[in-house]
C-alpha cells in the first residue's frame, strides 16, 4: 500500500514539472505573468500568427512552385519565340477517367477491345499534344520543348527511326512516353491477320529493347484499322488506341470537327518532319500550334495521365 501511495506521487510530481516546463518554453523561462515575463495577447487582439495547418504549408508551396514554373516558362517563351506563354494544366486526376470507343468508330464485336477515341473526356480547358512517326530529329525540338516545360507523346515507326534510337531515348529520359506505332507505318486493313501481328507487336519488342518498357498505346498508321487490328493490339499489350481530333503543321492547323475548333480532351496530332516535308521545321510548328491553343485559352496536358 505504501509503495502505491509512493508511485502516486513521484506520478504527480512528474505531470507538474512537465506542465511547468511547458510554460516555461511558452514564455521564454519565466512563467506567464511573472515580472518580465510576455503577456499572452487577449482575445481578438493582435499577437502572433497561428502556424499554418499541414494542408495548407503545402497549398502555399505549390501555389510558390507554379509560380517559379510559369515564370521560368515566360522566360523560355520569349526565348523560343512564342507570342504567348502556354498556360499551366491543372493537376492530373487522381483516377483516370474512363474511355470509350468514339460512336462511328467502332468495330464489330469490340466489347473487351482497346477503345479508339479522339478526345479524352474531361471538363478542364486542356488538349494533348501527340507526334507520330520519327523521321525528323531536331535537337532544337528537344531543347525548346524542356525549356518551355510543354508535354507530349511520342508514337514512333521503327522504320524512320532505326537509324537514331539515341534521339529518343534522350526524349524519353526528359520525361515523353514512347508509344506504338507500327513497324513499318503499313495500311493495316489491307494486311492480313499474321502481317498486322509483325507490324504491331514486333514494334511493341523493339521499343522494350530500345526504350525499357512495352508500350500501352497504339496509334495505328492514318488512323486506319478494323477488328484484326484492336485484337492483335490487344494480344501484345495495347490498351487504348488515340486519334486524333486536329492536326498542326507550321504554317495552319486541319480540324475533324465540323466547328474547327478545340474542346475539352482534345487530341492534338503532328508529326517529326523538317523543311524537306514542309513549309517550316519542327519549333515553327510548335510556334503555331501553341498559338492556337494558348489563344483559345487552353493547356497542354500529358495525355498519360489520363489514359
Amino acid at each position: 500500500m505504501k509503495r502505491h501511495r509512493s508511485g502516486v506521487v513521484v506520478l504527480a510530481a512528474l505531470l507538474a514539472a512537465a506542465v511547468a516546463s511547458g510554460c516555461a518554453a511558452e514564455t521564454g523561462g519565466r512563467g506567464e505573468g511573472a515580472p518580465g515575463g510576455p503577456a499572452k495577447p487577449a482575445a481578438g487582439q493582435p499577437g502572433e500568427a497561428a502556424p499554418k495547418a499541414g494542408p495548407a504549408r503545402a497549398l502555399d508551396t505549390y501555389a510558390e512552385a507554379l509560380r517559379k514554373k510559369q515564370a521560368a516558362r515566360a522566360v523560355a517563351a520569349k526565348k523560343w519565340g512564342l507570342a504567348k506563354t502556354p498556360l499551366a494544366a491543372p493537376e492530373p486526376p487522381k483516377v483516370k477517367p474512363r474511355i470509350t470507343t468514339r460512336k462511328g468508330f467502332e468495330v464489330r464485336d469490340d466489347a473487351g477491345l482497346p477503345p479508339v477515341f479522339t478526345t479524352v473526356p474531361t471538363k478542364e480547358k486542356i488538349v494533348f499534344l501527340t507526334m507520330d512517326d520519327g523521321a525528323e530529329k531536331d535537337p532544337e525540338l528537344l531543347r525548346m520543348m524542356t525549356e518551355l516545360d510543354i508535354p507530349y507523346s511520342a508514337f514512333l515507326s521503327d522504320y524512320v527511326t532505326n537509324d537514331d534510337y539515341g534521339y529518343f531515348k534522350n526524349m524519353q529520359q526528359r520525361g515523353v512516353v514512347i508509344s506504338n506505332h507500327t513497324l513499318n507505318h503499313r495500311y493495316l486493313p489491307g494486311l492480313s491477320y499474321a502481317e498486322q501481328k509483325r507490324e504491331i507487336c514486333d514494334q511493341q519488342e523493339k521499343i522494350l529493347k530500345h526504350y525499357g518498357k512495352r508500350p500501352t498505346l497504339f496509334r495505328p498508321p492514318y488512323g486506319n484499322y478494323n477488328r484484326d487490328t484492336l485484337v492483335v493490339a490487344k494480344s501484345c499489350g495495347i490498351t487504348a488506341v488515340p486519334l486524333w481530333s486536329s492536326e498542326a503543321f507550321p504554317d495552319h492547323m486541319e480540324w475533324r470537327e465540323w466547328d474547327r475548333d478545340l474542346h475539352p480532351g482534345d487530341i492534338v496530332l503532328t508529326h517529326f518532319r523538317g523543311k524537306e516535308d514542309w513549309k517550316g521545321s519542327m519549333p515553327d510548328m510548335i510556334r503555331r500550334v501553341m498559338k492556337t491553343i494558348t489563344d483559345k485559352g487552353y493547356a497542354v496536358a500529358k495525355l498519360e495521365d489520363y489514359v
